[in-house]
């Protein structure tokens, strides 16, 4: 996911290389035996939500929309929100025709020709509940509340103001609900002015990790719950250049 939820290199995520390259991520082939990262991201928040509520699930940072539908198997709604109108566009055709086709680059100007359809994944029964809008993460119209989990996949370190969104973040879900977060922590000025960044760098002599910014931002009306996992995650440039990431997950309860 790492998208882009608040307008800053807003056409980077609007070109047809980088829609490409998130159908292909979310939708594509299984590389180096790496699970699928959208998928997997959505069977572990399915997996930690057992033994909760599970009516409304919020996915921040959607892209082309694989994790939202993941989460309708055992969510009663899902709502796919993210900054790119053009990633919305082929997450809302996929929930609508059940089926999307694009191009993955190869070498130079060579493509191949791709079709993914959400019932190779058993999940053509589940897209009616799932409704995608394209938005800002820092600024969501009041109606995005009352959410029982809160997905928000590689988001936090493409955000202008990442601190803003983790303080007012509780207001959209119910109590008792949670908050998961992923993110590779790619802290870039590009996205975030270096004053924003919520850790990835030294403070007072020592280093200062976003896992430390994390929890200074959320302690006032979250707790950690567990233990930080990692999570990697391929992303297909073309048929011989890939990124191998690593991201972080942590789970936070709203307690007030």
């Amino acid at each position: 996911m790492e998208n882009n939820c608040n307008g800053r290199q807003e056409n980077l995520y609007e070109t047809d290389a980088l829609v490409s390259q998130y159908c292909e991520f979310h939708y594509g082939d299984r590389y180096f035996g790496v699970e699928n990262y959208p998928a997997r991201c959505a069977r572990l928040c399915c997996e930690i939500m057992a033994e909760r509520n599970r009516g409304a699930a919020l996915d921040l940072g959607c892209a082309v929309g694989r994790t939202s539908f993941e989460l309708a198997r055992d969510f009663s709604s899902v709502t796919g929100l993210d900054f790119s109108r053009r990633f919305i566009a082929v997450a809302t055709r996929m929930a609508e025709e059940g089926k999307i086709a694009y191009e993955i680059p190869c070498e130079g100007e060579l493509v191949g020709h791709v079709e993914r359809r959400l019932a190779d994944y058993d999940l053509d029964a589940v897209r009616q509940r799932v409704t995608f809008f394209s938005g800002d993460a820092l600024s969501l119209p009041p109606e995005f509340s009352g959410y029982d989990l809160i997905f928000a996949g590689n988001l936090i370190d493409r955000l202008k103001n990442p601190r803003l969104f983790l303080s007012s973040i509780h207001q959209r879900l119910v109590s008792g609900g949670l908050l998961i977060l992923t993110s590779p922590y790619t802290w870039l000025n590009e996205f975030t002015p270096r004053s924003e960044w919520l850790g990835g760098f030294t403070e007072g002599g020592r280093d200062f990790t976003t896992l430390e910014g994390l929890r200074k931002s959320l302690n006032p009306h979250f707790r950690m719950l567990g233990t930080p996992r990692d999570i990697p995650f391929v992303i297909r440039e073309t048929a011989r250049k890939y990124q191998h990431s690593i991201a972080e997950m942590t789970i936070w309860e709203r307690c007030r």
